[in-house]
């Protein structure tokens, strides 16, 4: 028995080794050929660089304009996130405290929204914001992102929400908080694990996403640091190198905030299959 352990043991050890390789294959090929010549990459992107060009990445971040696509891509990000979390705990909560018939058709008409496709809504949605001069405007792209990720969002803090205990906001009305101060002192800071989850969640979407922004935001001056990168592809040629550079500068930031956060993302996960 001793040895059957072991055995599953190494093989669960050489199986995510395997699986870790597989994963982290694309990020270090892409970190390589960030640092190549072009012809270097079109010609062997596969191996180690001969020499290293580290102007790709000064080049880069003149070309997509850097710094102001990185804060583009911050204010979109934070404000969508920050909206998303807010109103979903608001209405998740108001749809569990308020069971009626009215809450649970809108709830189930929530949850079925998920299953409908972007690409089936997409010109649609376009047509009409561009009808009502909404295009081309961060604040109307972060009107977009709330609507598309209070669905999930709501889902998500649904099931949380049942597992409060009704007594402790009983008890807060009793000491005499408001319904607004019950929520905010009691509900949502026990709230927290799953809203760092959904804020996770949602930060790799939104700050990643590449289709909904070039369908709104045509100046290049409200480009995210995504869309900015297009800037290597010429009519008949692309800029390899910079354009590696420009993706390592893209999802560095990202992958910064996921390294911090990824035990809040493993907390929630596990508090979620208890409940």
């Amino acid at each position: 028995m001793q040895r059957f352990k072991k055995q599953t043991s190494w093989l669960t050890i050489i199986g995510l080794s395997v699986i870790l390789f597989i994963f982290i294959v694309p990020f270090v090929l892409l970190l390589f050929n960030s640092v190549k010549a072009n012809k270097d990459i079109t010609s062997s992107p596969l191996t180690l660089p001969t020499s290293f060009v580290f102007s790709n990445y000064s080049i880069a971040l003149d070309k997509m304009n850097y710094f102001h696509a990185f804060a583009n891509s911050v204010i979109i990000t934070l404000f969508s996130v920050l909206f998303i979390s807010l109103f979903a705990a608001m209405t998740a909560h108001y749809f569990v405290r308020h069971d009626t018939k009215f809450n649970q058709y809108t709830f189930l008409l929530m949850v079925a929204s998920m299953i409908i496709p972007f690409q089936a809504i997409m010109i649609p949605l376009v047509k009409i914001y561009g009808s009502l001069n909404m295009l081309n405007n961060k604040w109307a792209l972060i009107f977009m992102y709330i609507g598309f990720g209070c669905s999930l969002a709501i889902f998500i803090y649904h099931g949380f929400v049942k597992s409060i205990p009704k007594e402790l906001e009983e008890a807060a009305m009793i000491d005499g908080c408001t319904p607004t101060q019950t929520f905010f002192r009691i509900v949502f800071p026990v709230l927290m694990p799953t809203t760092a989850t959904i804020t996770i969640l949602n930060v790799l979407w939104i700050w990643n996403d590449f289709l909904l922004p070039s369908l709104v935001l045509v100046d290049p001056l409200q480009r995210t640091l995504p869309l900015s990168t297009f800037n290597f592809y010429g009519t008949y040629t692309v800029d390899y190198g910079p354009l590696m550079a420009s993706l390592v500068l893209s999802i560095f930031p990202v992958v910064i905030i996921y390294l911090f956060a990824q035990k809040y993302i493993i907390q929630g996960v596990m508090q979620g299959s208890v409940k």
